[in-house]
């Protein structure tokens, strides 16, 4: 193997990213003709510094990069690097190396050392092929990469078992995204074998389990980001039955946002409705929202801001309110 493989000794030295929650950021959008909304934009990040989560993931799936053009993901990150200055994890859409080394190096150059990994998605069912493409990415980037499974975004189905052939193999991997069901026991077929941080998303549908499975937190978006911070810290403090007493309020919000082929929109709608961005809109080939939800979606909202009021931060101060 190359040296880049496992440094050429076996020993795995990589520092795993940090635990936690990374917020996946949406990209707002404004008016008829879509533009980015950059101050929506700058106001959501700094709210999610706020909250303490633990880092920002930009340009993901959820941040709608595969719609976006080159200046306006390059829009993006910019703002995210000026408007707070927590740790950044980058998407990259391309499944192939060199238009990958491309978004990458774009994202290097505006992000620095901010840059604590790019995200890429597993490109193959087959760990050689992945392994290949992933050392051709460090090889001229030199970034260390969090590895998504995520079929329902890529189109690619690769076992847990490759899986961890991959992660083992490159030690610039610091952490999995596992978001092909079920994920608790992915993460706890990974976390029992490689020495990385493995993260749940879907919008933390399965936080506890996946917390129980050994997982490192979420990287996920969620109308309510709070609320998955607030469990993993009580995870991280006090285990099972303090991380569940937090999330349960919003678990039927989560449930409702995941709702399949509309989940984005319904996120952003409820994004907008809690003041965090001024329009709610998705580009093509995104689902808009369904108004016939509208009335269950105030439902669950009521109750998610009834729990966040009772959940306040333990000075007693209110969680930071919407700008729009």
């Amino acid at each position: 193997m190359t040296e880049s493989l496992n440094n050429g000794t076996g020993k795995d030295t990589r520092e795993p990213l940090a635990p936690g929650v990374w917020g996946v950021v949406a990209t707002p959008f404004q008016g008829s003709t879509l533009d980015v909304d950059l101050d929506s934009l700058s106001g959501m990040v700094e709210h999610y510094e706020a909250i303490g989560a633990t880092g920002l993931t930009v340009l993901g799936v959820f941040g709608e990069a595969a719609a976006l053009t080159v200046a306006e993901r390059r829009q993006v990150l910019e703002i995210a690097v000026e408007c707070t200055n927590l740790p950044l994890v980058v998407g990259v859409t391309a499944l192939a190396a060199r238009p990958a080394i491309e978004e990458i190096r774009a994202a290097q150059a505006v992000a620095g050392g901010r840059l604590a990994a790019v995200m890429v998605q597993a490109n193959s069912a087959r760990p050689e092929v992945v392994i290949a493409h992933l050392d051709a990415i460090h090889r001229a980037t030199g970034a260390k990469v969090v590895l998504q499974d995520y079929p329902l975004a890529s189109g690619v189905s690769i076992s847990t078992k490759a899986l961890i052939s991959v992660v083992t193999w490159c030690t610039f991997v610091i952490a999995v995204k596992a978001e092909a069901p079920p994920t608790s026991v992915a993460i706890a077929e990974l976390t029992a074998a490689v020495g990385v941080s493995v993260f749940g998303g879907l919008g933390g549908q399965g936080l506890l389990d996946e917390l129980m499975a050994g997982g490192a937190g979420a990287m996920t978006g969620f109308s309510y980001p709070e609320a998955l911070i607030a469990c993993v810290r009580a995870w991280q403090e006090d285990g099972y039955q303090a991380a569940r007493d937090q999330l349960l309020p919003y678990l039927p919000l989560i449930n409702f946002e995941q709702q399949s082929k509309v989940a984005l929109a319904i996120r952003k709608e409820c994004l907008r409705e809690r003041g965090l961005i001024r329009d709610a809109g998705v580009r093509p080939p995104a689902a808009g929202f369904p108004e016939d939800l509208r009335s269950s979606m105030g439902v669950h909202l009521r109750e998610a801001s009834d729990a966040l009021e009772l959940q306040s931060a333990p000075d007693g101060a209110p969680a930071p309110a919407g700008r729009f």
